[in-house]
């Protein structure tokens, strides 16, 4: 998740709500290069995006013959998230369900537990809780890549929006309390050059950790 130039009130979920009811489609509907770029070299199996949005991830991973299944706060962000993947011709590999991700939890487990830029500000969700959790949802042998932005995203952010604490790969390693079943695959900051909607590019930095249980 990502949280644009508005003030904040209300609860996380009436907050992300009206962010989507602004207009229909906010997000690229592309996949985040890093899941590309980590997915690829795996098996497909099943995977879980936690924040899915309006699910340009889930439906490229059931592209790559992934069962994929996505959750988010905003029921709208669901809604698009299927009309999406019937689009794609994907539905039969995918599911959505609109929960809270601080309570809920999966039926089974999954080979691929992952979460872009699952952050929100001006108003806060248990973000540190929520990655502690999704631990628990990854299958023996499965994997756990968070991409989280490190840096404002754009150069345009409000005043107000930069003061945003941007989390370091070691504060989620720390967050998502890992036992000895884990093992560190990488734990990085990664630059990149992002893209506002009106098409001006910024340079920009990305913290990447993923983890496979053992």
């Amino acid at each position: 998740m990502q949280a644009h130039d508005h003030t904040a009130s209300g609860s996380p979920h009436d907050w992300w709500e009206a962010r989507y009811a602004e207009r229909d489609g906010i997000w690229s509907g592309r996949v985040n290069a890093v899941l590309a770029s980590v997915a690829g070299g795996l098996r497909p199996g099943r995977a879980l995006d936690l924040g899915c949005g309006e699910g340009g991830d889930v439906v490229w991973l059931a592209e790559q013959g992934w069962e994929a299944s996505g959750i988010d706060l905003s029921a709208t962000a669901v809604e698009r998230a299927t009309r999406a993947a019937h689009a794609a011709g994907v539905a039969e590999r995918t599911a959505f369900v609109a929960e809270d991700l601080a309570t809920w939890s999966p039926t089974g487990s999954f080979d691929l537990v992952t979460a872009s830029f699952l952050q929100s500000w001006p108003v806060a969700i248990p973000r540190a809780e929520i990655l502690r959790r999704a631990t628990g949802f990854v299958a023996p042998g499965g994997h756990l890549l968070v991409t989280a932005h490190a840096a404002p995203p754009h150069g345009d952010l409000p005043e107000e929006l930069r003061s945003y604490r941007f989390p370091t790969p070691a504060e989620d390693l720390d967050a998502m309390e890992l036992g000895d079943g884990w093992e560190v695959v990488a734990a990085e900051l990664r630059p990149r050059t992002a893209t506002t909607p009106e098409g001006t590019a910024h340079e920009t930095v990305d913290s990447v950790v993923v983890v496979r249980r053992r």
